[in-house]
This record gives C-alpha cells, structure tokens and sequence, in this order.
C-alpha cells in the first residue's frame, strides 16, 4: 500500500495527474485521475437549482463558489491521502449539464479580459425550464427537424419573440460549460456535444447545420437584431483539439489560494450526455448506454442521421461527432421506490428489521417470477407529465381488470416494466428505422440490484445490457478521460479506440442477453400501456 501512494504521490507533484470537474444539476464533482486512467482522489460540492421569478436558474454565485468548494474539496482529499499540495496538472477539462440559456454582453466580455467572472444578462435559465414551447415548435416546423424546448436556440427565439429588453446587447450565448471554461481560458468555444444541444449539427461537416442556420436568420423578427447567431454561437471542437490554456486569472476563479500553476491544457468543454457516454465507453457506432434513476434516457450513436426527424427522439453528437439518438423520459424510479417504501411501513409495522440492500432485493427479484406480461396489470409512474406519451400532467396510476393475476411477483413487475415503457416507445420507432445496436451500458439507481434491472432493460431495448464496474465514476470521471485523450492519443487514434484500448481493456462487466419470452411480454405489456393512456390523461384532468 505505503509503495502505491508514494508512487501517486510523485505523479501528483510531477504534474502528470489529469483533473475533469462536472457541474451535474444536483452535484459539482471533481476526480483527479493518474496516467493509468484510474481516480486517485475526488472532492464535491451539493448545490440545487433555485426557482427565481419563474425561471429555474443558479446564480453566478451558486456557480463559482459551487466550483471553488469542488476544487477545495479535492484539494484536500489530495493532501489527506499523499500528504502534498495540488501544484501541477498534465490537462483538465469541464463539463456541465448541456442546454440552457446563458447570454452575455460586451461588457461582459471585457470583465474576463479583466480576470473577473462575468455575469450574464438575465439569470442563467437551466434546462429544466419549460418556457419556450412557442419557439420549440416553430423552429421544429422552421427546420423539418425535432427541436426540444430546452435547447439554446429555442431559449434564444423565445426570447426574440417576447421582444426581451437584453436580446439587442447580447454578444456571446453559451452553456454552463462553455461559460466556465471561457472565463478559466478566455476562448469562445464548446465541444461539440455540448454544441449539439445548443443548435443542430451537420454530422458530415461536425459544425452547425448551415441550412437551419440560413432559414433562422431568414426570420423577419431575427433580421432586424444588430447581430448574427453564427457569431454569437461558441466555435465547436472535436474531442482531443487544443481549447486553450489555463490563465493566471483563471487560476484565482478556482483556486483563491494560488496553488495550482497558470497554463494547463484544456479539453474541449463538453456537456454530461458526451461525458456520460465517455465515462460508460459508448462513443462507438451501434453502442450507447441508459441512465436509470429518478429519471431515464438511453443514448444510441447512430451509423447515419434518421430519414426523419421524431418529437421522441432528440439527435445530439458524441465528442468526437457522431450522430446520437437520445431517447429521454421524465418518469422512472420514483413511484417505484414510493411502493417499495410502502413494503418499508408494512415491515416497520410488524417490527422486521429490513435493510433497504434486502428489501429491494427481495421485491426485485420476486418480479422476476412474475407473468412474463405482467398478468394483465398496468401502472404508470408519473410522477410529472411525460413528453414521450404526451401527458401533461403526473398522476401515479395503478390499474387492473376483475380477472388480472394479482400476485405480488406481477406487481413488482408492473412497476419495473412501467418505470422503461415510455423508454420502449422510443425504441420501437429506432427499430422501425432500422437502428442497429451491438451493445448498451446501464448505470443508474434501477441497476443497483443484481440482475434484475438489466433483465428488464434488455427486454424494453431488446439488445444485451452490460453493467461496468466504471459506471459509476459519472461524468467528471468522463471528462477527464477526454483531457487525457486529448494529451495521450496517438496519431489518427479515435476516441472509441483511445476507450477500448486504453482505458476499458479488461474492464470487468456483466451483461444481460434479452430472454425471448421476456422481449415478447414486455410487448404485450406495452401494447396495453399504451391503449390505457386516456385513463393516466384523463386522471391529471379529473385529480386536481
């Protein structure tokens, strides 16, 4: 043990350690990794987003000393575990939460000149703001292509069309990462995952589709602003380019002491759906990965662009490009866990102490000696409205027929198959396309039981689901991976290469192969899910 850290110990004062840290939406992260890819300390800040004026936002406040308590953080987990001070970094790269509205003036831009972080011109409007649906749909229809209510452009028309006092002022429209990476940098940029969520991307050029570019800036109420969106927008780089150094003032952003030496290389800034995919190893054509937890979305890079654009499916790139398919639902685990949680009182009840490893395990795995269709059972878990299925408003609903087998094993697997059926939907149209998938990665809270969660997923997505026991590193981890690669790839070397050989290569996983009559119930299932819909709309409007 005494020989490992002293050896991390000269990694980390020879400057040869590589740092990534990632604004998540309910944590900023930050892990420190050596050459051997592997992490060797970490620090965090918790943080939430604050609901101002009807605008979820952070403030500018929330943001840097959110950064600062990270860094810190990190900071003294290197010096409790090797007894030295964080000097020297080989790179380091940032990554956040992607879409969002932050804009800028020239003013601002004098202040990083200056060294100091600039403030945007109205508060910073997260991507969890449900506000510009007018815009979405007009551009959506602009473009013949599927444009979410949380991408920057749809922050940015709605803004135009809500004639904003600050639109005329703005001259620069970032995300949260490009944000922190142009005031530790002073470069205007963002990889170009990040930037797929800003605006769409022409996959064969990697830069911003032109065509939709030309007919946004064709719109009457844009042609009469003192700028153009092609330069407000960040300049877009793939995985492993230059995107700058860190400067001097940049240093005091997030590290007040002064400790950590000026011009470190910096990665592309990217977004948390390129470093999630990063981190899980799903950058290759034909792969992709699901998040399961509170939420889910599955991301499956595509060998080519749909024919079609769908309002389910939001195309986004990998870092290095490719086109992605991302499939995202609001609702998954929550009524889940209020169920199991309902299993808890009933034990507490009696006086049974259950730890919650074995009350979940014990329910989950009863699922599995269920009818492979459920038994005739239907629950939907919304928690809130779901896009996919075109639900306003959540109403958790559980819902059987007089002669519907309702055993327990039925009804812990009408849950579980519930909290992936709008995932489901979203599959069945990328089969209909005829999306080839080889492999997906799971990670998530629904995987934390052996076995079970992957079962369910390899049913819903019909293709073979792996568990790495890096999975759960999260996107910081991924982000610095793609600092090193950017400082360690060889000559032409992918970045799906880089990750086989350099990074995953006998990496341990378990994987899940789809059972046949599984695949085969969970459609039966879905079939009823979805002919059962009126009811779950009809509850939001009758359970006021």
């Amino acid at each position: 043990m005494g020989n490992n850290v002293d050896k991390t110990k000269e990694i980390i004062e020879n400057g040869q350690a590589v740092l990534g840290i990632e604004f998540g939406s309910t944590r900023i992260k930050a892990i420190l990794i050596a050459p051997d890819k592997k992490p060797i300390a970490e620090g965090s800040h918790e943080w939430e987003n604050r609901l101002l004026r009807g605008i979820w936002t952070y403030t500018y406040e929330d943001i840097w000393d959110g950064f600062r308590s990270a860094y810190k953080a990190l900071k003294e987990d290197v010096k409790a575990k090797y007894g030295v001070t964080l000097k020297k970094l080989k790179g380091m790269g940032i990554s956040a939460m992607m879409h969002g509205y932050l804009a800028f003036g020239k003013n601002e831009e004098e202040k990083v000149k200056a060294g100091e972080a600039p403030s945007p011109l109205v508060p910073f409007r997260t991507w969890r703001n449900n506000i510009t649906e007018d815009a979405a749909d007009k551009l959506t229809m602009l473009f013949n292509y599927n444009i979410p209510e949380r991408y920057s452009i749809s922050h940015i028309y709605q803004a135009i069309l809500d004639e904003e006092d600050h639109v005329d002022d703005i001259t620069f429209c970032t995300t949260l990462a490009g944000y922190v990476h142009w005031c530790l940098t002073g470069k205007k940029c963002l990889g170009i995952g990040d930037a797929s969520g800003m605006f769409p991307i022409d996959a064969e050029a990697k830069k911003y589709n032109q065509e939709m570019m030309d007919k946004f800036s064709s719109l009457l109420m844009v042609q009469e602003l003192n700028w153009k969106l092609i330069d407000i927008l960040p300049k877009i780089l793939l995985a492993g380019e230059d995107a700058g150094k860190l400067t001097k003032k940049g240093v005091l952003l997030m590290d007040p002491e002064g400790d950590l030496e000026e011009g470190i290389p910096l990665c592309p800034p990217e977004g948390d759906a390129g470093t999630g995919m990063t981190a899980t190893n799903a950058v290759r054509v034909m792969t992709g990965n699901i998040s399961a937890g509170t939420s889910v979305f599955a991301m499956i890079v595509l060998e080519k662009e749909l024919e079609k654009y769908y309002k389910e499916i939001d195309i986004v790139t990998t870092p290095d490009g490719s086109p992605v398919a991302m499939v995202h639902a609001n609702n998954c685990t929550s009524d889940l866990n209020a169920w199991v949680n309902i299993f808890r009182e009933f034990a507490d009840t009696f006086g049974m102490d259950i730890s919650n490893d074995d009350l979940y395990g014990k329910l989950y795995n009863k699922a599995l000696e269920g009818d492979k269709d459920c038994g005739g059972l239907l629950s939907y878990g919304y928690v809130s409205g779901e896009n996919i299925t075109g639900i306003t408003e959540g109403r958790p609903l559980f819902v059987r027929k007089p002669d519907s087998k309702f055993t327990l094993a039925n009804f812990m697997r009408t849950h579980l198959y519930s909290a992936l059926a709008a995932i489901r939907l979203g599959m069945v149209i990328l089969s209909k396309e005829n999306v080839v998938i080889k492999r997906v990665i799971g990670h998530g809270g629904l995987f934390k039981t052996e076995g079970v969660g992957q079962r369910v997923v390899s049913a819903a997505m019909n293709t073979p689901v792996t568990v790495m026991e890096t999975a759960g590193e999260g996107g910081a981890y991924g982000i610095a991976l793609l600092a090193d690669y950017m400082l360690y790839k060889e000559e032409e070397e992918g970045l799906a290469d880089y990750l086989d050989k350099k990074v995953f290569e006998g990496a341990e996983g378990i994987t899940e192969v789809p059972d046949k009559e599984e695949t085969l119930g969970f459609s039966e299932f879905t079939k009823r899910y979805v002919n059962g819909l009126p009811i779950e709309d009809e509850a939001g409007h009758s359970l006021v």
